[in-house]
């Protein structure tokens, strides 16, 4: 489902924000993407970084071409949030894409931060995934966290719990990035499996699985932070569902949750 649609099925279920499709809502203008939001009583959650990185530098060089209108309309419609997600393998040694994204996400963030936007690098944890290129890449909470710190000032983590378990972090995790260096999070939870068994489709609902999530939950209000929680499950039957149902579902799971962990 797609913007503007997507918004009205949020606030439909009881959703008081939610992601927001950049380009599509670009496309609608800025005034009617505050409109949207402002009637349907919406705060924007996050917005997806819009560069592809992952190719080769001329690809690159283009979509951060592009990349300053898309900060500039993401900060006025009072989302400066952008994510992305970093493949934790790749077909060069670790120490060569390093520096190639290293370099990139400098540039991007430096184009972020003429609008005050920042910007949340999402780690992956799953094996499979670690596993699927020849090289091991940064997987590892505390090492994104370190890589976000060189990328800039405005850069951090796109915290997803899913992750955050698969990944072997902690709740001093959490308390170690602090308030500034997480953007964003997105909330799942897992099955019990063996690390080999684990793939990236097998998401629950948050509270039907093993993931610390009161501890996760209440580190993050901990460190202060107040911004959204995007409930993001791939797999559990949901796509087969009618929509309106698997987003009350999320709503429902993720309200439970916080509800258990003691934070509003």
């Amino acid at each position: 489902m797609n913007w503007p649609e997507s918004a009205a099925l949020a606030a439909s279920v009881g959703f008081p924000g939610c992601d927001v499709a950049v380009m599509r809502a670009m496309k609608d203008g800025l005034e009617p993407t505050r409109a949207t939001l402002a009637q349907h009583k919406l705060r924007p959650a996050a917005v997806d970084l819009p560069v592809d990185f992952r190719k080769d530098e001329e690809t690159f060089r283009t979509g951060l071409r592009l990349l300053p209108d898309v900060a500039s309309f993401a900060a006025a419609i009072d989302c400066p949030r952008m994510v992305t997600y970093i493949l934790s393998s790749s077909d060069k040694p670790k120490a060569e894409q390093r520096k190639i994204l290293l370099d990139r996400f400098r540039a991007v963030a430096d184009v972020l931060a003429r609008s005050h936007v920042r910007l949340g690098l999402e780690f992956l944890g799953p094996l499979h995934i670690r596993k699927q290129s020849p090289y091991e890449f940064i997987y590892r909470m505390d090492e994104m966290l370190a890589f976000a710190k060189e990328c800039g000032s405005n850069c951090g983590l796109l915290l997803d719990t899913w992750h955050w378990h698969h990944a072997g972090a902690t709740v001093g995790d959490i308390l170690a990035a602090g308030k500034d260096r997480i953007v964003h999070v997105h909330f799942n939870d897992a099955a019990k499996q063996a690390p080999e068994d684990v793939r990236d489709n097998q998401r629950l609902l948050p509270g039907e699985g093993v993931i610390d999530l009161t501890g996760c939950l209440q580190a993050l209000q901990k460190i202060g932070y107040a911004d959204a929680l995007s409930v993001e499950v791939f797999g559990r039957g949901l796509k087969e569902m009618p929509v309106e149902e698997a987003a009350r579902l999320g709503f429902e799971a993720a309200t439970r949750t916080m509800r258990k962990a003691g934070v509003s």
